[in-house]
């Protein structure tokens, strides 16, 4: 039973944008699993709606995985919380704000608002993925792993090249993942997009384990003229988020200096406008 709803997971995952079809042949290609097998997994898992079969006899991903999602997004402790700040964000600046979470060792975007003066940025939306080196909010997420994480997932999905300011070895990767533990914030400096900055901040649940990454994505000429504030807004930002889940702490990494426990004081003052 076990083995089955494994292969069931496997059979969806393997739907993506570059390839939101699949036939019988190749399904059981990819799982190494016989034609019958494969098919008996499509034929199931489109029963239920988690798959639709198209008119060539093809399938891709069903309308019920469509409801699941929903679902997820509304009751998302994480988003209740982030979405109010991050509108904050959007409307004292203008520019692109991001929520992102690691997943298999990638960036996954899971709540993207744009400003009325946000560059349009086309790598990254809601339920894309983007390699963790490269962004501010994965450089967050990283520094928060064990090296020994960090490793297997630069051995897994390697350290490509986007532009010429992209991190591409290991060395490079654990100084500035170190750099970021210290400072507790982090930045991209035109490495996943020539012309595009960001800075991003730890989220942390009620435990202070960092399970998210919040960004704001600015263009380099307002990004450089505007980092301290830039930097100020967003780690503020991502800290009341912390606060809203439940994690305090009096000295926090960013220098706002001592803050107290109470959640009503850490919401009294504001550094987003």
């Amino acid at each position: 039973m076990l083995q089955t709803v494994q292969k069931a997971a496997q059979v969806l995952l393997l739907f993506t944008p570059q390839q939101p079809e699949w036939g019988v042949t190749e399904v059981a290609a990819a799982l190494e699993i016989s034609k019958s097998g494969a098919h008996a997994l499509l034929r199931t898992l489109a029963g239920e709606g988690l798959l639709q079969r198209t008119g060539n006899g093809r399938y891709r991903l069903g309308w019920t995985l469509f409801e699941l999602s929903q679902t997820l997004l509304d009751s998302s402790v994480l988003l209740r919380a982030a979405r109010p700040i991050m509108e904050r964000l959007v409307a004292g600046w203008g520019e692109t704000t991001h929520l992102a979470v690691l997943v298999d060792g990638q960036v996954l975007y899971v709540e993207k608002l744009q400003g009325d003066r946000a560059l349009e940025i086309v790598l990254s939306g809601v339920g894309k993925r983007l390699p963790a080196h490269c962004s501010g909010v994965g450089k967050v997420l990283l520094a928060h792993q064990p090296w020994e994480n960090v490793l297997r997932i630069v051995e897994t999905t390697g350290l490509i090249s986007f532009t010429p300011n992209t991190i591409t070895t290991v060395e490079q990767l654990r100084a500035e993942l170190e750099r970021v533990r210290q400072q507790g914030f982090a930045y991209d400096q035109e490495e996943v997009m020539v012309g595009l900055c960001c800075a991003a901040a730890p989220i942390r649940d009620e435990s202070g384990q960092v399970i998210a990454a919040m960004s704001l994505s600015v263009p380099a000429y307002r990004f450089y003229p505007n980092q301290q504030r830039l930097t100020t807004a967003i780690v503020d930002a991502a800290r009341r988020v912390s606060e809203e889940l439940g994690y305090y702490q009096e000295d926090w990494a960013w220098g706002n200096g001592k803050r107290s426990k109470s959640r009503s004081s850490g919401l009294a003052t504001s550094v987003l406008t």
